[in-house]
């Protein structure tokens, strides 16, 4: 089992519980397929550093998981077909880092 930082970026167009039911999703997605969700913070709605597909904001979700790389291919795949995830990122580590990130400390 390989240790992976995950940030999730999801449409600002969505409302709290479908945001939550997305969230929901990915997670239960992730411990069907015998992955361990270590750490999460919702990192809210920020700016982005710049325009993905028109929107100037977006909700960031991030995770530290324990899985192994062919699962995270897996999931990758499924990720992609998803309407409201408007960009992702799997990060292998060799340890998570301490939490709270700064990031989650930043008044948004």
């Amino acid at each position: 089992m390989y240790k992976f930082e995950v940030v999730l970026i999801f449409s600002p167009d969505l409302s709290v519980s479908s945001l939550n039911d997305e969230i929901d999703s990915f997670k239960s997605r992730l411990e069907s397929k015998s992955a361990k969700i270590i750490n999460e913070e919702n990192w809210g709605l920020r700016d982005l550093s710049f325009n993905i597909n028109k929107f100037k904001k977006a909700f960031y979700m991030f995770l530290q998981i324990e899985t192994s790389g062919s699962i995270v291919k897996e999931i990758s795949k499924e990720l992609n077909q998803s309407e409201n995830l408007i960009r992702y990122i799997f990060i292998k580590v060799k340890d998570h880092q301490e939490l709270p990130t700064k990031l989650s400390n930043e008044k948004k």
